[in-house]
């Protein structure tokens, strides 16, 4: 069976996933909703960097939804309009198409997404009879995905750390980089994703997911950060780090059973290699089960086509593409990573 498939947006993520749904035997680029006006009109492989494709951008959601597309991969920017992105999520899971989303990441472990917005989109996938799937690499597999498949090698556990170590200087992502992270901002104080809650909102329901497949409950959920300051000013792709300005930062997210930090997620994340050598070293995504056995994955993603930065947004575009197929044939519901089955790269095998 081919599923028809609306691409909607073609940010760092959805640029990715568009060639990436039209070249798949079993989906179908069924339409593309894109933001911005100058895209409006545009071949959606034009827009995405590749050859034609035959289906052309529309700002028209109204007409992509009342479409007989089977489902809708949501990749529209997030971070400062969550109750708009619950919202689109919720309409066109009531239009009756399925969803898989990337953007709105508290989903990854629906009960972890904030009060009353599980309860929001079960009503909307009843309506619809339709189902919302959301993953990604980070939160997503780097983290949850990786752990909770190893953990099925244990006979008891301690303690669970995931790790994201990753050199950003070459995310071409200006917004996020500087006003959501706060890099080339004098202080913390100047950082979204900082500010208290910001980290626990985004990963703590990947504490909440691991937590859930090892059945263990959490007596809650602490974060805390440190940050780097340039000694001098140099460029990233996304723009200038004046010296004295945040260049790096450290943060941990850490589900605390029994009073101690049982189940922890953290990230290093530089802007040169060299910087702040007593933190965590290690390329890409690193899971520590403390346990019998004791399990270590490091996982490090290249691409033929970019650094590492590329290699990740086409992983995150990947791991939600992959799962339509089990995402439509699920029974209406919000689902996790839990609730679906084992799923890969079915058919995509070079010939």
């Amino acid at each position: 069976m081919t599923y028809r498939v609306i691409q909607w947006a073609t940010g760092t993520v959805g640029v990715h996933a568009v060639p990436a749904i039209a070249a798949h035997p079993d989906l179908d680029l069924a339409g593309l909703w894109v933001h911005s006006e100058a895209k409006v009109g545009r071949d959606a492989g034009e827009i995405c960097g590749v050859g034609p494709l035959g289906v052309t951008a529309t700002n028209d959601a109204d007409a992509l939804l009342a479409s007989d597309a089977d489902c809708v991969c949501y990749m529209a920017h997030s971070d400062v309009r969550p109750h708009e992105v619950v919202e689109d999520l919720a309409r066109m899971l009531e239009a009756g198409k399925n969803v898989v989303n990337t953007s709105f990441v508290p989903l990854l472990y629906p009960k972890a997404a904030g009060p009353g917005v599980q309860e929001r989109l079960e009503a909307a996938c009843l309506a619809g009879r339709a189902s919302l799937y959301t993953s990604g690499i980070d939160p997503g597999y780097g983290n949850a995905g990786a752990a909770i498949g190893a953990l099925a090698l244990c006979k008891d556990v301690t303690s669970v750390r995931m790790a994201e170590i990753v050199n950003y200087a070459t995310w071409d992502n200006p917004f996020t980089m500087f006003e959501i992270m706060g890099f080339g901002k004098a202080s913390p104080a100047e950082s979204l994703l900082l500010a208290p809650g910001s980290t626990a909102l985004a990963w703590g329901p990947v504490i909440e997911l691991v937590a859930a497949a090892l059945d263990v409950g959490l007596d809650g959920i602490t974060e805390g950060h440190e940050v780097l300051v340039a000694d001098e000013a140099f460029d990233i792709a996304s723009g200038r780090i004046e010296a004295g300005t945040i260049s790096g930062m450290r943060f941990e997210i850490r589900g605390m059973v029994g009073g101690e930090p049982r189940i922890v997620v953290e990230h290093v994340t530089r802007l040169r290699d060299g910087d702040a050598p007593a933190w965590r070293q290690g390329h890409g995504y690193i899971v520590d089960i403390d346990g019998e056995p004791s399990v270590k994955l490091s996982l490090e993603l290249s691409s033929r086509f970019g650094d590492h930065n590329y290699a990740g947004c086409l992983a995150t575009a990947m791991h939600v593409i992959n799962a339509i197929p089990a995402v439509c044939a699920a029974e209406p519901g919000v689902l996790s990573f839990l609730d679906l089955p084992v799923y890969s790269a079915r058919h995509l095998m070079r010939q």
